[in-house]
């Protein structure tokens, strides 16, 4: 081989060795340029996705938003209807006794003007006993019960000892007499009963 003909085929080497080159540079261009738009276009649509997810969580806090302001709005006029309602019961809650004691007091009236002309003691004490009957009934339609310890041992928890006295036959540590009656509303004590114990 000659001179020429190496020179020659160096030629044909570096030539194709820069063609090679060259289209390895546009094999790259081309990556280059599709992958420059393929991002762009994946943004563009990753862009739209994210609107539309924005929107839906726009509405959808819009949603909570009027529901919060809704149960507020009910929280608050639970409040104040439960406070009228707790006002009323304080205001009102003795309507029904007071009902009750009514045609009570009327009776008692009735008798005073009763006794001013009654000329027979008998009927103003049949008058009386039907009173305290009816308030009695009164008394039990809200659960007030009398406390009557006539000869019951003496319970400090119910009764008051007004005094102490020794009496013949008289047990010990036992209610005598009886004062003043005592009275428990639903098995709470309102009064005790005011008592004498004997010794």
């Amino acid at each position: 081989m000659t001179a020429q003909e190496n020179e020659n085929a160096q030629n044909e080497i570096n030539n194709d060795a820069e063609q090679e080159v060259e289209t390895l540079e546009e094999l790259n261009d081309v990556v280059d340029i599709e992958g420059e738009l393929e991002p762009a276009e994946q943004a563009d649509t990753d862009i739209e996705f994210l609107k539309k997810q924005l929107e839906k969580e726009k509405e959808l806090s819009q949603t909570n938003k009027d529901l919060a302001l809704r149960a507020q709005a009910e929280m608050d006029n639970l409040r104040k209807r439960t406070g009228r309602d707790v006002e009323n019961a304080h205001k009102y809650a003795l309507e029904k006794f007071v009902n009750e004691l009514l045609p009570i007091m009327d009776s008692l009236e009735l008798g005073i003007s009763a006794a001013e002309s009654a000329e027979n003691i008998d009927d103003l004490r049949e008058g009386m006993d039907l009173t305290v009957k009816m308030f009695n009934t009164a008394m039990d339609k809200f659960n007030v019960k009398a406390i009557d310890p006539q000869g019951e041992k003496f319970n400090p928890e119910q009764h008051e000892a007004v005094s102490m006295q020794e009496i013949e036959g008289a047990e010990s540590g036992h209610v005598v007499t009886v004062m003043q009656k005592g009275y428990e509303l639903n098995g709470r004590l309102v009064r005790p009963a005011m008592v004498v114990v004997a010794k």
